[in-house]
Parts: C-alpha cells; structure tokens; sequence
C-alpha cells in the first residue's frame, strides 16, 4: 500500500431506498473522488459541492496527495461532521492527478463514481441528472456539460457544446466519433464496475494529460454512453494563480512533450481495440485542436523553446499515414502540420499564427507552383493549397486587415479583405457586419452597421514590417516571430484571435493590394484581381462600449456574399505610426474615455475601454501592479 487511510468515519449513508412511488428519493448510488494537492483554499469548496448533492451521493473519497499546506487538517475537521465523507492522505505526493484518482476509484464501495478536481465544484443537481441519464438508458457512462468559468470575471464558456445539445443514447462510441473531442473524465458517470473489469484506469505518476489516455481506454471498452445538455462541472480557471494547473502551465516544451504523448499513448489504445475510426478522429482532433492551440503561442516563446518544440512536433507527425492527411486536406490544422513536416527548422511563424486562429486566416503572400497551383510559398512549394478550391466560401480562411484609430473628433474603424486565388473575387463580397463582444461576457454586444464592401488597390492601409505596436502587456511579434503581443489569448472562445501574418513585401504580399477588376453590378459586392482587396471604414459607437464601465472588446465580423453565403471572422491588427497606441478621448457623458486598441496573443484586433477619472485610474493601478511584480 502506498497510501495511508485516515478515515474518520467509514459507514455507509443511506438516505432512502428506491421506492416504489413517484417522487422517491435517489438511491445513494453515487461516489465522487475528489483529488487535491496544497489546494487548502479551495478543496472544501469542492467537497461541499460534492455533498451538497443530496441523497444520490452515497460517499464522498477526498484523496490528499501528500499536501503541506494544511489541507489534509481541513478536511479531517470536515469529516468528522459528515459520515459520507472519507478521507485518504497519501504518504508521498504523486507528481501528478492519475495516482490519487486511482487511489480514490479503489476505496470506492457505489455502483457509480465521479471525479471531481479541488479547485472546481459540482453545480447543484449535477449527480442527480447524470444517475437519472445512466440509468434510464441502462449505460456504462452519462456525460453533461462542462463549463469553463474564468476568475475573478465570471466569464463562463461551455466545452463541448455540440456533443452534449441534446439528450442522446449512443450504443457505441464508434457510431459518434466526437466523443474523442471530450477529453475529460470529470464531466462523467461512470459505472464503477464497468471501470475494474475493464481494468480502465489512469497513468500512474507525473503523467500530465492523464484524462487523455483515460479517455481512450474508455472508449476502447466500447460502452453505452448517455448524454444530457445539463451542467454538471463547473472547471474554474485561474490564470492569475502563483501556481498554475497543469493543463495552464504549458510555458516550457516539457508541456508539449507531455501532450504529444499522450495524444501518441490514446491513438494506440484506440487502434489496439480495434477501434479504427476512433483512433483516427484522435489524430484529427491533434491537428485541429492542440497543434492550433500551441501554434497560436509561439510567438510568445524563446527561439530555443521554439526549435525544441518544432523537432517534437515533427516527430510526432511523422507518424501519422496517408489515410491521416487525406482527411479534410484544406482544414487549417492539416495544413499547418504539413509545413511543419516540410521544413526542418520554424518558419513562417506569424503566417502559422494567423492560420491556427479561431476562426482561421491564411494571411499573403499567395504563393503559385510553376504550374498555377495554389502552394503554401516559393520556399516550400510541396505543400500544395489546392484543396482550398473546393473549400465551401463559407468555410475559407479569410484574411482582413483592421486598423483602429482613436481621437477627439470620432473613433474609426477601416477594415481591409484580401483575395484568396480569386475566391473571394468569385464569391463576390457585398457587405461586412462589424460588431463588438464584451470579453467578459460574450452576451453583450454592440453591433455596428453593415458595411458596402468596395473593391480598391494601392497602398496598404499602414505600414507593418518593424512597426511597433506594443501593448500595455507585451511587444507585439514582428515579421521573425519573435514575442507576441499578450493579451487574453486563445483560452477566450469568444474573441476568435487569429495571428499575425508576414507585414510587408511585394505585390500580393500582407497590406499590398494587386490591381482591382471592375465593379460589379450595382447591388452586388464588386470584383477585384486575383491579388485584389476589398474595404470599409465605420465610425465605432465609444459611448455604447463605455456604458458597461472599464473592459475589453473583441472585434467580430462577418463577411456577406451575393449568393447569401456568409463568414464570420476575426481582424488582424495593423501596427504602424499612430496605431495601437492609447488615447484619452474627450466625452461629454464621462468626461474622458480611455481607449487602447492592441493585439491579442493570435494577433486579432481587441479594444480596452475605460471611462472617466474611476476608469482611469483602474487602468493606472493595474498597470502599476504590473510593474511592481
């Protein structure tokens, strides 16, 4: 044994048998582990929440990895008031979350169990909709919704929304492969006898990522899994934490390498039970999910960090088949790993960048092979673009340029699209709809007007190449790749950053626009040449983004066609003399509006407002927080 049990009760709670009548009581069916290391602040929170379950929870394990801080004091007190409780205090801490999870599955006596991480808490009724899930359709597994709560804003973001919509009963994992996308084990039911005789559980020791292969030996046990639209995890997200989570911390390479193993450890599960498909919608989720992830972040890392994790990336990819790039050619995270598999050295981070935003921008040059055919550049030309042809418009990575200028007669906004291999031109934009997203809460929305979208060339809209466009938190990355701006980066779902692609060049290249075709028809978006580009300039309303008081706004936008097709996407943010830079704008309702414009961690166009002397002088004091640490 290599934990010591320090239980101070250990009876078992009933409150209530199944009863034949409606309106019966639960069965206590129900154990959640609940896992803690040093989180003395936070793990009774969490096994309240956990209690506070009612009678459907029939025991809750809290398992201490050997903690320092007095956690283990804390929740010895708590049990000696609550029966359902126990408490195990392991003799040496593990390294990492899959140990004590395993320690907590063993002492388990119900039929179901949860797992439930110290820093976060079950919302109320989650155990009872997950049993209710599990047993109405006799499954192995009930999933439900997670949320990711940002702290101390509130800001709330659902993981997974589409998986769990709607009620559904799925027979087999293979018929809904998308439940490969829902990594994690917390927002789950399971079926305490289902896990040992399958023998499903976590990697032991510092394994980060561990839900990772959990999951897939789940998956592979091919159980019957019911899910329900109703929340029942509440992930809460502390960035500004002395210690960070596992899954946060990902500022050295060792992060990367842990992922990429994990990743690498499920896709042999998956493919060793048979399950082909699913083993596939693995690597496919790699590409499209934690490749863009940390390709978005790679401007904020050292050149070291950046060779070490472009040589584990290769590695990893070298793996994958034909059958694995065949897939979605034209989607952006395939495409980023084949320019990463085409060059033995980083290159063309920034254009990278913009190309792993959410949405996603394929941002100029557009490069052609001898032959005419689309390709990534002229330094890698076996990396073909061609599938971007037969891209639906409403799916292509769209490239708009945005620059933002504040001042006392008015704040404007002018917006630039650029052509994609006469896509665009073949479209034929019409409008753009502009709007601003609250970032803290995404339900509050200040909506522009709907621009005429006019075809133009000439000069770019502001200089780019060696500009500086620093934001009040970190240099915005040039042309190399070198540091990124910082900002909210791509945790916010709601700001769709995109990065920053190379700044100036020749004649096709970023902010250059090729020659124009003629107008259109009238109506109807105009046409320009295959390098062309397409504008519109507003004003931006500052009183409606001051109303809410001091915060941050994400530029949003949809671009509308003639066929009544349209895209939504985000704004590179142009830096240059005048640009990004804060201002102090006169106002007769605040007195003064403080607005700066900057770039986010993918290089997307976001704006600060702060109004009146209370705003500013919130501005001053974060800023001097700042400095001082």
């Amino acid at each position: 044994m290599n934990a010591e049990s320090e239980t101070a009760r250990d009876t078992e709670w009933h409150a209530g048998g199944h009863g034949d009548g409606l309106g019966a009581r639960p069965p206590a069916e129900v154990a959640v582990v609940v896992i803690g290391y040093d989180d003395a602040a936070h793990v009774t929170d969490a096994v309240r929440s956990a209690l506070a379950q009612g009678p459907a929870v029939r025991e809750v394990v809290a398992v201490d990895d050997c903690s320092r801080d007095g956690s283990i004091g804390l929740l010895k007190r708590l049990s000696a008031s609550e029966p359902r409780l126990k408490v195990i205090r392991r003799r040496a801490n593990s390294g990492g979350c899959g140990t004590p999870r395993n320690t907590g599955l063993d002492a388990v006596t119900s039929p179901y169990v949860m797992f439930l991480d110290s820093d976060d808490v079950l919302p109320p009724g989650a155990v009872d909709a997950l049993l209710a899930a599990a047993e109405g359709a006799h499954a192995e597994v009930a999933g439900g919704l997670c949320v990711r709560r940002e702290l101390p804003s509130g800001r709330e973001v659902p993981w997974q929304p589409r998986l769990y919509a709607l009620h559904a009963v799925v027979p087999r994992p293979a018929q809904r492969t998308r439940l490969v996308h829902d990594t994690l084990c917390v927002n789950k039911l399971y079926r305490t006898a289902f896990l040992r005789a399958h023998g499903i559980r976590f990697p032991e020791g510092r394994f980060p990522y561990e839900d990772v292969v959990f999951t897939a030996r789940l998956l592979a046990a091919a159980p019957r899994i019911a899910l329900i639209p109703d929340r029942v995890y509440v992930w809460h997200v502390r960035r500004s934490e002395a210690r960070l989570s596992i899954s946060l911390d990902r500022s050295g390479v060792e992060n990367w390498r842990a992922r990429t193993e994990a990743c690498r450890q499920a896709y042999e599960v998956l493919l060793g039970a048979g399950q082909k498909e699913l083993a596939r919608t693995a690597r496919a989720k790699f590409l499209d999910h934690d490749l863009r992830m940390y390709v978005r972040e790679l401007g904020l890392r050292d050149a070291a960090y950046r060779r070490a994790w472009w040589e584990l990336t290769r590695a990893h990819l070298a793996e994958y088949d034909a059958d694995d790039w065949a897939r979605n050619p034209a989607a952006p995270g395939r495409l980023i790993g084949r320019v990463v598999l085409a060059s033995p050295e980083p290159c063309d981070l920034p254009r990278l960048r913009e190309l792993a935003a959410r949405p996603a921008r394929l941002y100029p040059p557009y490069a052609r092979a001898a032959d005419g055919t689309p390709v990534w550049s002229d330094a890698i030309p076996h990396v073909s673009l061609e599938p971007l042809r037969a891209r639906p418009v409403r799916a292509l990575p769209l490239a708009v340029d945005a620059e933002l200028r504040p001042g006392a007669r008015g704040t404007r906004l002018r917006l630039r699209l650029h052509e994609l291999y006469g896509r665009v031109a073949q479209a034929g934009p019409e409008t753009v709809d502009v709007e601003w997203r609250h970032r803290d809460d995404g339900d509050v929305v200040v909506r522009g007007a709907s621009l005429p979208l006019a075809p133009c060339a000439g000069v770019p809209l502001a200089p780019c190449a060696g500009a500086s466009g620093a934001d009040e938190t970190a240099g915005s990355s040039g042309p190399g790749g070198s540091a990124g701006s910082a900002g909210r980066g791509d945790s916010a779902r709601r700001s769709g950053s995109a990065g920053r692609g190379n700044s100036a060049g020749p004649a096709g290249s970023a902010g250059s626009a090729g020659p124009a075709g003629p107008a259109g028809p009238a109506g109807h978006g105009g046409s320009a040449g295959s390098d062309g580009t397409w504008s519109a300039e507003t004003a931006v309303d500052l009183l409606a983004l001051a109303a809410p008081g001091v915060g941050t706004w994400d530029l949003r936008l949809r671009i509308r066609f003639r066929d009544g097709a349209s895209r939504d996407v985000t704004a590179h943010a142009l830096t240059g003399a005048g640009l990004l830079r804060r201002r102090a704008v006169p106002s007769a309702r605040h007195g003064v509006v403080l607005v700066q414009p900057y770039i986010t961690h993918s290089g997307a166009l976001a704006l600060r407002v702060a109004p009146g002397v209370r705003g500013v002088l919130s501005v001053v004091r974060t800023r001097l927080r700042r400095l001082l640490h």
